[in-house]
């Protein structure tokens, strides 16, 4: 049984949920097939914006299979907070973005939803401290409002420790226990601590990852990067 019918609504049973995702994935390897057994040479370059904190997490490994499949490619890659991407894609200095947004406040394609949580050193004590010291990376940080926005509503005192655009940075100063930061859970590096409810300052919203396109058609190398990283992110 894949579906159960709840009085006016259908639902997926566990069966039916396994199934549709392994199917996304079938389909997602037939067209890669499609594409690369019908597709001429696809040459030239194409611009992609995206946020600081995705490039190792999510993107690296769409690039090394997107150059695989296209040597004859060029990518350039952009990083700046989401705001500032949406708006270079409207003034034409990119291809395409992807874009870190509140769920369903985006004008995007949603490629994926994320927990966005709380983050400090292993075994820290900065999310203790008075007023709170937060790192949020630039002043721009697409997750900014949200979070001060949630403390906000906590009540919680709170101050800034460090915004300069740079996330290398950023991670030192909370790997240092000088301030604590929020990302989404999947681009947390592995030696830094998810702030569970017991530790976290307040509860934040989910995000998503979006993928903005040119309100004009995209050439080859564009439409094909943006279907890889569709298939990417439809992975598990």
């Amino acid at each position: 049984q894949l579906i159960e019918r709840r009085r006016r609504a259908l639902k997926l049973t566990r069966a039916g949920e396994q199934l549709l995702l392994k199917s996304r994935r079938l389909i997602a390897l037939n067209d890669d097939i499609w594409s690369e057994m019908t597709a001429g040479e696809i040459t030239g370059t194409v611009r992609l914006g995206l946020p600081y904190d995705l490039v190792t997490a999510c993107i690296s490994p769409v690039m090394k299979d997107f150059a695989a499949a296209y040597p004859q490619v060029e990518i350039t890659l952009t990083c700046a907070a989401s705001p500032e991407l949406v708006s270079a894609l409207a003034k034409g200095e990119i291809d395409m973005a992807l874009a870190e947004e509140p769920v369903g406040a985006g004008s995007g394609e949603t490629l994926r939803i994320e927990r966005l949580v709380w983050v400090g050193a292993k075994n820290g004590g900065a999310h203790l401290k008075t007023p709170l010291p937060v790192s949020m990376v630039a002043d721009t940080c697409a997750f900014r409002p949200a979070v001060l926005s949630a403390l906000a509503q906590q009540e919680r005192k709170w101050r800034t420790v460090f915004e300069n655009g740079n996330i290398e940075a950023t991670a030192a100063t909370v790997r240092a226990d000088l301030a604590v930061t929020a990302w989404l859970v999947s681009t947390v590096p592995a030696d830094l601590e998810i702030l569970g409810p017991d530790k976290a300052p307040c509860d934040l919203p989910p995000f998503a990852i979006n993928l903005h396109l040119p309100k004009q058609a995209m050439k080859a190398p564009a439409a094909e990067l943006a279907r890889h990283l569709r298939a990417s992110f439809s992975r598990p």
